[in-house]
Parts: structure tokens; C-alpha cells; sequence
């Protein structure tokens, strides 16, 4: 049995090859993924390592107790501890440190990398005996030394286009401010490296940043050599004020920034491994279908050898070990098409600016053991129940000249299943739409509601493939012989037809599922941005933990042009049943920027102890105008009951809940700061006043300055990614599938050889077979086109209620420009994937076809 299964599998290299190349396209997502993983992660505690060394121990600020006094002037790190630190027996040299965070503008005027907030870093050049800081070596220019002086690091001036001698507009937490630059450093902070950027000024202007002259926020430590630092850190801790600061090993620093830096990154794995389970998942249904035509063909020479003693035991083990030498093959193919990608993915995403640090790829037991496991399991499971099937091969079947067709039974018995998946299905599905709750448990009923549709569609296929394809076939029929042939062979076998388009309907119903949610959430995201705003420009902080300068403020309402300013401070509020956003406003200015449509009351009594509420939370906590609501405000410490002076429609301009300025102010996280500024002005969408409305903020790269409709356009960029994400499962479903078609094709052309001699023996020429079978492919492609388009457009109805409850906005749009791309792309690949079965059908010969046994 072994040497008759190795015989089959040498004897049919090409249809192994492109089973192989199905599973190995999955495998090589996994374990290039994981191997991607691991080399940055590696990568990542190497630059770590490098960027400490040098430090042994270092010496932080512990959180205060609460009660304690706050702010920089409760540091216990200044430069009396760092004398008496240095002292210590053991300790070498003492470096001083102070960071924070900065954000600069590139030359060009716009933000660099504020995206990157948690990387974008900040501190202090410290030189050495020597005028050298070790750790930022200078590559050009010189250290700062005074105020209005900076160096960046060689990274972040490439990024921004800027040169030594620039002139550079940056900003900490405060108000903007400009410096000169004067150096370029290196570095080996990962993150810096992954992606962020880097300012470095004299001492005393970061202590004045970022903490009070004479403190430090850290205090690094090297040893004296045969001084270990665990010893060291021992000896340090002894001296340092109880309960106000600690000492930790460099090594264990180094540890911590890099599994920072490796959970903030972490999002470089998930879009491979997306694309690595739709290409498993699609290519199970080619290998099923593969090995249930290969059993299918060799159903006399399986019914020959249980004639001469086989057990069905030895049948079905033979089958699996011809799946598991093909799952092994892809493994291995996988595994090196892996690495590649491995190899290939660093200069991807740094593309986005993300500069990994470089290093060997890094092979270890997890993506090797994870190829092998993906590639013989995917490929064995997905050949059980042809396995199966072939042990159900009676010996009897070896006297049949042809094979038999299903049993009736069976096909009922598939049809009353397919049924009733689809009814539980269809019934899950629109249960769901009526609900306006986006929750974790209605998600998780639109996954299992479209995962029975998905299973239904494949169960009925072959039950829905002759009347579609009959349907269908009236356009091939014009075409003469050719074309009902075409639509005959593909006739032939429902089940064949069924299991060669089910990749494509997997593929298409994927697609156009995601493209009309996204295309109906991006229109949707477009009305939002600006609804509710009355206001012709809206300036924001670009992170939630900075304000705008109160002196901008000022600025903005005395730019000219400007009507109507309104200053709003943005702030948690907590309800007891969970958190939401408050808006403080100024009731006097709130009606020329914002389209308010209040239901009951009104915003002209809101004052301190007074808020309104939008319609949803209303209705939730059953509240109108007048009655109370228990809320807590930001940091305040208790839950108070306000007074509701109003009910509006939900508006998302106003958030969920309206109040007095200086009450959500008062108790915000950031006491006193203002988040966004609305403006009314007289001549809106010119650039000058746009100009004069960025100067007005000073150009600051930590606040944006929008009008209505680039509040549209940077509302449509949020779907930018699932867009990607879609287009690249419709590649590799489009590769996969005309695998599919391939191999079918190929064994179909086998099985008919006599017929297609016997064809071109009646005087059917070379091209009128080829012209047979690429319609015979471009009719199978159109079926499972068809069902997949059905069950994504359902589904996407279905599931598009749950966005309607967390977009107000929402409605279904169809794409049709994306959904024609994806038919013409499915059809085109049917048709293609048929040329080289169709040649291959052409060249035969129809005295050696005819003769053929």
C-alpha cells in the first residue's frame, strides 16, 4: 500500500504541485509571521541592550501615596541624591536624566509621526568627562547648550527634511515654541527605532520642560568593575528615602522598554496572519475537493485492491498518508516562501516609517513546529472524508466501467441538512436586524449566523448548481456546440462543480460582504464628521492627555475673520452602568456652532450642577428635563445627582452629555484645559484664513486645524486599512481558486480523453475544444460567483444593523463600482485559469484519444 500510494503521488506531479502551492501559501503567512516575531522581538532586546549599556542600575521615583504631595516639586531626585549616590561603593559614573515628550513640525510645516504620541521622546543631552554624550553620539553639528537650541536624531531629521541650521517648530504639553537645530545624533532607543522621534536640549531647558531645576526624573548608574548590578542595586536601595524611590538593573530596564516596544508593534502580525486563515480556509475546500476527484478516479483501482485483500482500514490509512506526504511538501515549501516574507516585511512597514532594528532572522522551535502542524494538519483533515469515501469502495465497483453517480439518499439527505443550516442561518441573521447594539454577544450572533450561511451555501451547492447553471448557460448556449457542451460537462458532476466554485464563493461572499459594510460605514463616517456642527472650522488636540494653550484660545477668537468662538473641554463622565463623554460649552455661543434639535428643554440653562443629555442616554437611565441623574465628573470623588435641563438628538459634535465649562473643567483629568475650539467665521474654506488661523496656534503640531470637509476626508482614511485588508483576501482567494479550476480542469480533461477524441474525431477543430473548456471554467467560475455575491450581500443587510447602533449615521450602500471589479476579477480568473487544461485538451490526438483504455 505504501509503495502504491507513493506510486499515485509521483504519477500526478502537477496536480501535487498545485495542492501544494494551495496549502503552502497558508503556511508561509504562519510561519513568516512567526518568524517576523521573533527576529524583531530579538531585535528589539538587542538594541535594548545596547541602548543601556553602560547603565547597571538605575534610580527612579516611586508613584506617590495618595495624599501625597504631586507635581515635580515633590522629587526627591536632585542633584544632593545624585552626589550622595555617587559615593555609593561600587559605583563608577553617575548620568543624571530628564525625558518627556515632544512633537516637532517637518520642514514642510505639517506634524511629524503625531501619530506615534508614545514614542515621540524627549530629553536632556548629557556629556561625560570627555563633552560626549555616549549614549547620543553626534554625527554632525553640535550638542545644544542653551535655550532655543535642539538636536534630533539622524532619523527624525530625514523624515521631516530638516538640516542643521533649521529653524524648527516643536511642542511639549504646552504652548508652541521654535529652536534652532544644531546637531544630529544616533540612537539606539527601539522607540525611536520603531517609528518615533527624538529631541534632545541642554539640562537646564528640560528640567524646565519636563520637570524643576536641580530634579531629575532618572538617574542612571554604571559599576565598577567586579561590582555586579544586583550587588549594586542593593547597596544603591539601602541609601535611597523609603517608599520614594527605587533602584532597578539596567538589564531589567533594557527588558521592559523592549516588551514596550514589541506590545506597541504588535499590530505588524495580525494583517499577515488574517491572510494566512482565509488562504487555510479556502485552500481546505481545494484539497477536499482534489482527493475526492483523485478517489473518485481510481474507484476501480481501489475496488481492484479490495478485491485482493485490502482492508478499508489500508485504504483510508492510504489516502491519508498520500494527504500527509502532500501536507509535508507544503510545509516545507511554506516554510521557506515564509521566510522570505520574514525577510521582506521589516522594508514593508518601513515604508510607514516604522525602521525595525536589524538583526539575523531569528529561526526558533515555534515556526518551524507551527509549519508543520499547519501544513500536514490543514492537509489531513481536509482528507478524512475522501478517505472515507475511498474506504467505502466495494470490490464489486471494480467490474463498472464508469463511474457511479451519487445515491439519491444521500443527496436528499445533504439537501435536508444544507436546508437546515440555511434556516437557522437566515433566521440568526435577521434576528439581528432590528438590533441597534453593536455588543459583544450580538457580534458573536452575526459571526455564528454567517458562518452557518456560509456552510449552508457550500451544503446546497451542489443541490443549486443545475438550475443556476442551466439559467446561466442561456448565454453560453448562443455560442453554439461549444457552449452547451460547456454548460453540460459542468452539469455533469453538481458535486464536482460545487466543491471547484466553493473557493470562489467563499472568496467573493468575503469580499463583497466587507466592501458594502465598509463602503455603507465609510458614507456613513463622511455624514458624521460634520454632523451636528455649525461651526466652519473646528481646532482639536491630536492626543487626549494635552489641552490647547488658554493664550491660543485668545488668539482664535481674535483672528479676523472670526465670529463666534467656542471653547469646549472634553472629559469622562461616569453614569454607574459605564463611561462617556461630556462636553463643557458655553451656553451663550453654543447656538452659532453647533446644530443642536433638543427634544425637550433647552442648552441656555446649563451652569454648574446643570447638564443635558443626548436622546440614547436619556432613554437608557429613563430621564427627562428636570428630573436627576447621578453622574461623576472626570477625577471628582463621588457621584453627584445634576439636574437635566434638556434632551437633545443624538448629536456627535455635543458627544453624549452637555454642561457648564467651567464645571467639567473644574473636574476634568487635565483641570482647566480646553480640547477643541469651534469657530463660526465670515468667509469660510479660504486658505488665507486658514493660515491665519494656524498662525493663530502657532503652527502648533500637536493641534489640528480642520474644516468640514477635511473632518469628511480624515473620517473616510479610517477605512482605509479594511479596504487593504479586503483587496488582499481577494488576491489570495482569486490565486487560490485558480488553483482550484486548474486541477479540475486537468482531472476533468483526463477523465474525458476519449470523449474529446471522439469529438475532434466527429470535427470539432483544436480551438473549438479549447473555446469548450474555457467556457465549461467560465461557467463554474460564474456559479460560485453568483451564490458568493447572494450570501455576502445578505449578510453584509444582516450584520450592517449592528453598525447602524454605533454609527447614527448608517445606512446600506451598495459599491457598485467594487462589487463589477470583483465579478469581472472571479470571471476573468475562471477564464485564465482554464488555458493551460484547454491546451492541453487541444493537443490530444483523436486516433490516440479514441484508443485510449
Amino acid at each position: 500500500m505504501l509503495r502504491t500510494t507513493l506510486r499515485n503521488l509521483l504519477a500526478h506531479k502537477a496536480r501535487l504541485a498545485m495542492t501544494v502551492l494551495a496549502v503552502c501559501l497558508g503556511v508561509a503567512f504562519v510561519s513568516g509571521t512567526l518568524v517576523f516575531a521573533d527576529t524583531t522581538a530579538a531585535a528589539h532586546r538587542a538594541a535594548s541592550s545596547k541602548n543601556f549599556a553602560g547603565t547597571d542600575v538605575t534610580v527612579t521615583e516611586t508613584e506617590p501615596e495618595p495624599g501625597a504631595q504631586d507635581g515635580p516639586s515633590a522629587g526627591v531626585l536632585d542633584d544632593a541624591l545624585a552626589e550622595r549616590l555617587a559615593r555609593v561603593p561600587g559605583v563608577a559614573a553617575v548620568r543624571p536624566s530628564v525625558d518627556g515628550s515632544a512633537t516637532l513640525n517637518a520642514a514642510d510645516g505639517t506634524p511629524l509621526r503625531a501619530d506615534r504620541a508614545w514614542s515621540n521622546l524627549a530629553t536632556a543631552y548629557v556629556p561625560g568627562k570627555d563633552g560626549k554624550d555616549d549614549r547620543h553620539p553626534l554625527t554632525e553639528g553640535r550638542a545644544p547648550a542653551r535655550a532655543g537650541e535642539i538636536a534630533v536624531d539622524s532619523g527624525t531629521a530625514r523624515a521631516g527634511g530638516l538640516r542643521v541650521g533649521d529653524t524648527v517648530t516643536l511642542a511639549t504639553d504646552g504652548p508652541v515654541m521654535t529652536a534652532q537645530l544644531v546637531g544630529l545624533v544616533t540612537t539606539d532607543d527601539t522607540r525611536v527605532t520603531a517609528g518615533g522621534t527624538l529631541v534632545l536640549f541642554d539640562m537646564a531647558t528640560a528640567q524646565k520642560l519636563f520637570s524643576t531645576p536641580g530634579h531629575y526624573n532618572g538617574i542612571d548608574l554604571s559599576a565598577t568593575p567586579g561590582t555586579g548590578a544586583r550587588e549594586l542595586a542593593d547597596r544603591v536601595t539601602a541609601v535611597l528615602p523609603a517608599d520614594r524611590a527605587e533602584a532597578t538593573t539596567g538589564q531589567a530596564q533594557a527588558a521592559q522598554q523592549a516588551i514596550l516596544v514589541n506590545t506597541l508593534t504588535r499590530g505588524h502580525q495580525k494583517i499577515p496572519m488574517v491572510f494566512a486563515g482565509v488562504s487555510l480556509f479556502i485552500g481546505s475546500f481545494l484539497i477536499v475537493n482534489t482527493f475526492t476527484m483523485a478517489v473518485a478516479r481510481r474507484t476501480r483501482e481501489t475496488a481492484l485492491l479490495r478485491a485482493i485483500g485490502a482492508s478499508r482500514r489500508q485504504i483510508s490509512r492510504s489516502v491519508l498518508l498520500e494527504a500527509f506526504v502532500v501536507g509535508l511538501a507544503a510545509s516545507a515549501a511554506g516554510f521557506l516562501l515564509g521566510l522570505g516574507i520574514a525577510a521582506a516585511l521589516p522594508h514593508v512597514l518601513g515604508a510607514d516609517g516604522a525602521t525595525l532594528p536589524s538583526g539575523p532572522l531569528v529561526i526558533g522551535p515555534r515556526p518551524v513546529a507551527a509549519a508543520l502542524a499547519v501544513g500536514v494538519g490543514v492537509t489531513v483533515l481536509a482528507a478524512w472524508l475522501p478517505s472515507r469515501q475511498a474506504a467505502r469502495t466495494a470490490p464489486v465497483e471494480a467490474m463498472r466501467s464508469a463511474e457511479q453517480p451519487p445515491a439519491a439518499q444521500r443527496f436528499r439527505l445533504r439537501g435536508a441538512v444544507g436546508l437546515g443550516l440555511l434556516a437557522l442561518g437566515v433566521i440568526r441573521l435577521v434576528s439581528l436586524s432590528g438590533a441597534k447594539d453593536a455588543s459583544e454577544e450580538n457580534l458573536r450572533n452575526a459571526m455564528i449566523g454567517c458562518g452557518l450561511l456560509v456552510t449552508a451555501l457550500i451544503a446546497l451547492a451542489p443541490l443549486l448548481a443545475p438550475p443556476v447553471i442551466r439559467l446561466t448557460g442561456r448565454l453560453t448556449g448562443p455560442l453554439g456546440v461549444t457552449g452547451r457542451l460547456a454548460r453540460e460537462n459542468a452539469l455533469r458532476d453538481p458535486r464536482r462543480t460545487a466543491a471547484t466554485a466553493a473557493t470562489l464563493l467563499l472568496s467573493t461572499g468575503l469580499v463583497t460582504g466587507l466592501a458594502v459594510i465598509g463602503d455603507s460605514t465609510g458614507q456613513a463616517l463622511d455624514r458624521q464628521a460634520a454632523a451636528g456642527l455649525g461651526a466652519d472650522y473646528v481646532v482639536s488636540t491630536r492626543s487626549t492627555m494635552t489641552g490647547i494653550d488658554p493664550g491660543a484660545v485668545r488668539r482664535l477668537a481674535g483672528t479676523s475673520g472670526v465670529r463666534t468662538a467656542t471653547a469646549i473641554t472634553d472629559s469622562a463622565m461616569f453614569t454607574g452602568s459605564g463611561v462617556r463623554q461630556i462636553s463643557g460649552v458655553d451656553p451663550a455661543t453654543l447656538h452659532d456652532t453647533m446644530k443642536l434639535t433638543f427634544v425637550s428643554g433647552s442648552a441656555e440653562n446649563l451652569a454648574p450642577g446643570r447638564i443635558a443629555v443626548s436622546s440614547t442616554l436619556a432613554r437608557e437611565h429613563g430621564v427627562t428635563t428636570g428630573g436627576l441623574l447621578n453622574i461623576r465628573l472626570g477625577r471628582e470623588g463621588r457621584f453627584t445627582a445634576y439636574e437635566v435641563v434638556g434632551v437633545y438628538q443624538d448629536n456627535p459634535t455635543a458627544r453624549d452629555a452637555l454642561g457648564s465649562r467651567s464645571d467639567v473643567a473644574k473636574n476634568s483629568f487635565l483641570p482647566g484645559s480646553v480640547q477643541r475650539v469651534l469657530l463660526r467665521t465670515d468667509s469660510p474654506g479660504t486658505k488665507a484664513l486658514e493660515d491665519r488661523l494656524r498662525s493663530a496656534v502657532g503652527n502648533s503640531p500637536l493641534l489640528k486645524v480642520q474644516d468640514r470637509d477635511q473632518l469628511v476626508r480624515e473620517a473616510a482614511g479610517t477605512m482605509a486599512g479594511l479596504l487593504n485588508v479586503m483587496y488582499g483576501m481577494l488576491g489570495i482567494g482569486v490565486v487560490i481558486s485558480a488553483l482550484g479550476i486548474v486541477n479540475t480542469l486537468a482531472m476533468s480533461v483526463a477523465e474525458r480523453t476519449r470523449e474529446i477524441g471522439a469529438l475532434r474525431a466527429l470535427g470539432m477543430d483544436r480551438a473549438g475544444v479549447r473555446r469548450m473548456i474555457r467556457l465549461e471554467a467560465l461557467t463554474v467560475a460564474g456559479f460560485g460567483t453568483l451564490l458568493g455575491l447572494a450570501g455576502g450581500l445578505f449578510g453584509a443587510w444582516a450584520v450592517g444593523s449592528l453598525a447602524n447602533g454605533a454609527i447614527d449615521q448608517y445606512t446600506l450602500s451598495l459599491p457598485w463600482g467594487t462589487l463589477l471589479l470583483v465579478c469581472l476579477l472571479s470571471l476573468t480568473t475562471g477564464t485564465l485559469a482554464a488555458a493551460v487544461p484547454a491546451r492541453r485538451a487541444a493537443a490530444l490526438s483523436p486516433l490516440e484519444a479514441v484508443a485510449d483504455a
